[in-house]
């Protein structure tokens, strides 16, 4: 039995903590009650952990404090969907208690668990109870009680654990929409794991952390297709000042005519058009009949691919100091066509992920810091990573602003609010107002059964969502997609762009678009493909 926890000793507990959150995050994942993958908690969790353990395995912390500090930092960066972003803030306070300790013995080790809580509480705008932060709440209590009146160490984790399991068993009746889909609460049950690795550590046992390998990166290989079978050569972009009265409807039959990748976008004031063309001088000559250009780009897509292939460093060229601007933005998404949209709207550079796969702060934080600006505005575009991109704010010497976009479109319909002349303050508030003014629905396909809503769902049913909030469920697409046309059409919007995703079919988005079309009948109505996985059809009104 240990007496005192050195620096090794933490060290095999956040081994162990990760292994064994690793073992179960499938049985972590199949709490989740939405019927979608959505970034499951126990891969977030495991993904998470998994850095702390990594950043360990081939270090020789020495003290405790110090082990606590490298596990804390890789977990913060590691950090992934808001269940990892609350561990790290756990770890966090936890290694906050141990700095500069050789040695922690029970007291300070129990202390330590509930500055860890308290980090976590402090950190989160609304703690909802029911939850991790709950049960981790109760855990730390008990153990600082143990603490007190004499446990050791390894009876003070083995306190804690046995009242979070208690707790974990309350947080269906603490969340409404727990007590619906009769389960307890995910991230609650991990943070339970976590306390039993470390647990077994103190008991001396070593398991072994060897989780899955994440996926590598995939890149696009570029030698697959030759530089002259590349139709379209020219990437060409505007912006113009929006004349009153001319319809945009007519540039995109223009543009239609004369190349692909087209996208045109506009508010009340600018138009906004990108289209890959063997004609860019056509294009800007009409360009210039909608209104003065703002700005025009062009770019030779033969000459990149051969580069590509090259492996010329001219590709991607470091800008110098000289080159930094003021603003810049950094986007969340998944899907060609998505990373085309956000590309041809300003956004610098695209982080991959979302939906099914949260990527981490680290993640995030690197394509900030490659961001030539002084102050970059990030896009989340999902629920679950919001936090995550908060967490990148205190780790770069730029300036980061979060707009808390929930959905792809609404970070669409925030970078069409930003205005390159304004200030921070009123980018800020006129891109949040743009988002917070989108409206998104979605149809995909039930992964797993499921009560969701209020609804018995059944596994592969297409699912109709406005928000998260499930209108409608059928094996049938068509009653799906008039659910979603009735739920727009009471939105009463003056735009609906319906992007297609890897599940579309030409069939259904037609039928998806005759049906908006029937029921929002003075909306403009747009096709672009996303190219996103998880959800075959996401829909934007505004």
């Amino acid at each position: 039995m240990a007496e005192l926890i050195t620096g090794e000793l933490f060290k095999q507990m956040i081994m162990n903590a990760a292994a064994m959150i690793e073992a179960h995050r499938n049985e972590i994942n199949e709490l989740n009650v939405f019927p979608v993958p959505d970034g499951d908690t126990g891969t977030n969790m495991s993904l998470t952990m998994g850095a702390g353990a990594k950043a360990l395995e081939s270090a020789s912390p020495g003290t405790v404090g110090r082990a606590a500090d490298v596990a804390a930092g890789a977990l913060l960066r590691g950090a992934r969907g808001n269940s990892g972003v609350i561990l790290s803030l756990l770890v966090r306070g936890m290694a906050r208690r141990l700095r500069d300790i050789d040695s922690a013995d029970a007291a300070t080790f129990a202390s330590a668990l509930a500055e860890g809580v308290d980090a976590a509480y402090k950190a989160v705008m609304k703690p909802a109870e029911g939850t991790i932060l709950t049960v981790s709440r109760v855990a730390s209590e008990r153990a600082v009680a143990e603490a007190e009146s004499g446990g050791g160490a390894e009876e003070v984790i083995a306190c804690a654990l046995e009242a979070g399991l208690v707790a974990l068993r309350e947080t269906v009746n603490q969340n409404p929409t727990l007590k619906k889909a009769n389960v307890v609460d995910a991230g609650a049950k991990g943070y339970l794991y976590i306390l039993e690795g470390m647990g077994a550590a103190l008991r001396g046992e070593t398991l072994t952390y060897g989780g899955a390998a994440e996926q590598g990166e995939q890149r696009a290989d570029f030698s697959e297709f030759a530089t002259e079978d590349i139709r379209f050569a020219y990437c060409t972009e505007f912006i113009a000042e929006k004349k009153t009265g001319r319809d945009v409807n007519q540039l995109r039959d223009f543009l239609d005519v004369r190349g692909d990748s087209i996208v045109v976008v506009e508010d009340d004031e600018i138009i906004k058009a990108h289209v890959h063309t063997n004609e860019p001088g056509a294009v800007i000559t009409q360009a210039l009949a909608y209104g003065p250009l703002i700005s025009v780009k062009i770019e030779n897509m033969r000459i990149q691919h051969t580069e590509k292939l090259s492996g010329s460093p001219g590709n991607s060229p470091a800008r110098p100091p000289s080159d930094m601007k003021k603003y810049g933005a950094v986007a969340v998404c998944a899907g060609e066509g998505m990373s085309v949209v956000f590309s041809n709207l300003g956004v610098d550079n695209i982080v991959a992920g979302g939906q099914t796969m949260n990527p981490s702060t680290a993640d995030i934080l690197s394509q900030i810091d490659s961001t030539p600006s002084e102050v970059v505005f990030v896009l989340p575009n999902n629920k679950n990573i919001i936090m995550a991109a908060n967490q990148c704010a205190s780790m770069t010497d730029k300036a980061v602003v979060v707009i808390p976009t929930q959905t792809v479109p609404q970070g669409i319909a925030a970078m069409l609010a930003f205005d390159a002349s304004a200030g921070e303050g009123d980018n800020t508030i006129a891109m949040t107002k743009a988002a917070e003014g989108t409206h998104t629905a979605f149809i995909t396909r039930a992964s797993r059964g499921s009560t969701y809503g209020g609804s018995e769902i059944g596994e592969g049913e297409y699912l109709a969502l406005l928000e998260q909030a499930l209108i409608a469920n059928s094996s049938d697409f068509s009653t799906v997609a008039g659910a979603v046309a009735g739920a727009i059409k009471a939105l009463d919007p003056e735009f609906i762009t319906i992007y297609a995703g890897d599940g579309a079919q030409n069939a259904q988005t037609d039928e998806l678009t005759a049906r908006m079309a029937a029921e929002a009948t003075g909306a403009e109505i747009v096709n672009i493909f996303g190219g996103q996985p998880v959800y075959n059809y996401v829909i934007s009104a505004e």
